[in-house]
């Protein structure tokens, strides 16, 4: 990457895993991009956190399916971009069911949000991204690979994704493109699907992992956060 000060955009940065992501890259000293659909629960997000905005966090709030703000936050990144982060993502129709009962409208709305906008903002920024040699990292899921019963709308959704990035990465070789499994989280999305969010493993973990690969700039491919910890390489 650039070693002019790195700019990420983040996306679904109010919370969970995104908003760990981000304060833990404002802290490691990088100018930030962040969007969620709540405008206070962004602001909110990082004011007590000594980056906010108007220092090195700047917070676009609106809806990833809304191509109004993919362009305004193209605009916000148009001087050059290191880091676009595809976090947003919606869980779909809860509780969860099972295929045989999967409502197909639902089930578009999940794509849209859980494939669709990320290809669509991927696109409006890949000019800033390839002026810096910048790097994307697509939240995935182990749901994505496996088969668990009542998954197959939200795996499927990430499935696709994985796919698109997978296919992003021998298209773009000046890019890095990882698509990566954080793991099981203590998340509302988790809690939602009828799992014990509790007993998971705070976001902050995932995210400390997801800095190590975006410093270590792997090759692009899937990773999994549980196999990016200090202690995974001795085989703990």
């Amino acid at each position: 990457m650039s070693t002019a000060p790195r700019t990420a955009l983040i996306t679904g940065a109010s919370r969970g895993l995104g908003r760990a992501l981000a304060r833990g890259l404002a802290r490691d000293g990088w100018t930030l991009v962040v969007d969620a659909r709540d405008a206070d629960a962004l602001r909110a997000a990082f004011e007590d956190g000594g980056a906010g905005p108007g220092d090195r966090v700047t917070a676009v709030p609106g809806d990833v399916t809304d191509p109004g703000h993919r362009a305004d936050l193209a605009r916000a990144v148009r001087g050059g971009l290191d880091l676009l982060v595809n976090n947003a993502g919606t869980l779909g129709t809860a509780p969860l069911p099972r295929l045989a009962d999967q409502p197909v409208a639902d089930l578009a709305e999940t794509y849209a949000v859980n494939v669709l906008a990320p290809l669509a903002l991927t696109q409006a920024v890949l000019p800033a991204l390839r002026k810096r040699g910048g790097a994307i990292l697509n939240i995935t899921s182990d749901a994505a690979v496996e088969n668990y019963p009542t998954w197959g709308g939200y795996g499927s959704s990430k499935a696709a994704l994985e796919q698109l990035s997978n296919v992003l990465a021998a298209e773009e070789p000046g890019l890095a493109v990882w698509w990566a499994d954080p793991g099981e989280m203590r998340t509302d999305m988790l809690r939602a699907a009828g799992e014990d969010a509790d007993a998971a493993p705070p976001p902050e973990e995932a995210a400390a992992a997801l800095r190590r690969l975006v410093d270590g700039r792997p090759p692009s491919g899937r990773y999994r956060a549980a196999d990016l910890r200090p202690d995974a390489a001795a085989g703990a």
